[in-house]
């Protein structure tokens, strides 16, 4: 029996990610379960209690309802900060880097669970490849200590997927479909998961830009194929 697998889906916002990955539990030959490995609250199907609660009070306090701040330029806010708000400023850190890492790895278990049960898991996003840019690869010395560890802890612990297929298209069309932000940062999103590429072993491109139902179809003989040849190596 072939031991079941992980298949990250990676893609800027409108690539499609939650749409074919819901849809792969359906029409998927091998049994499958989803699961969002991003930072959206509305997003997640499934969240610590903990984490769910401090995110309602960030959506309480007009913040984003994630869990991870938006990112800011950090060396300005370091500037004219008196040794108390500096303080509370690392505090406030160590406790945002502890709720994430209990967040990743409590998802992580999750998949080790479907897995051990039989279930090829579909992963919505990464924290790895999400991350990458800003917390691994990121070698800025100055960049705050929560973000080295955290990426430490990502580069060097936590599991990466067996499979990345990455949901490609061009910006515009991305755009189009979830007009929030710029075009041009969603074309910047897009070419970090291009050069993501050199990271994995076993890594596939899939035009998006088609009729979902295309797209989907190939996502899913993509991930068969990828199935077969596993069977084939471990038969040896």
């Amino acid at each position: 029996m072939t031991k079941m697998f992980t298949v990250a889906l990676l893609g800027p916002d409108g690539a499609g990610k939650s749409t074919i990955g819901h849809r792969l539990e359906q029409i998927s030959p091998l049994p499958v379960k989803y699961v969002y490995m991003g930072v959206n609250l509305e997003s997640s199907n499934m969240v610590l209690p903990t984490t769910r609660l401090w995110l309602e009070v960030k959506r309480a306090r007009g913040l984003r309802p994630d869990i991870t701040r938006p990112r800011k330029d950090y060396l300005l806010e370091k500037q004219h900060q008196s040794p108390a708000k500096k303080m509370m400023r690392g505090l406030k850190a160590g406790l945002r880097l502890m709720s994430l890492t209990v967040e990743e790895w409590f998802r992580q278990f999750v998949v080790w669970t479907y897995n051990l049960r039989g279930y090829l898991v579909v992963l919505d996003r990464h924290f790895y490849f999400d991350y990458y840019a800003h917390d691994i690869a990121d070698g800025d010395p100055s960049r705050p200590i929560s973000s080295r560890i955290h990426g430490f802890m990502l580069q060097k612990l936590y599991p990466k997927p067996d499979f990345v297929i990455f949901l490609d298209a061009p910006a515009d069309v991305l755009y189009a479909r979830k007009p929030e932000g710029t075009l041009e940062a969603r074309e910047d999103r897009r070419q970090e998961y291009i050069q993501l590429r050199d990271l994995v072993k076993d890594y596939a491109v899939v035009d998006v830009s088609r009729p979902e139902e295309e797209s989907t179809k190939e996502v899913c003989d993509i991930i068969m194929n990828y199935y077969r040849n596993k069977q084939g190596i471990e038969a040896v």
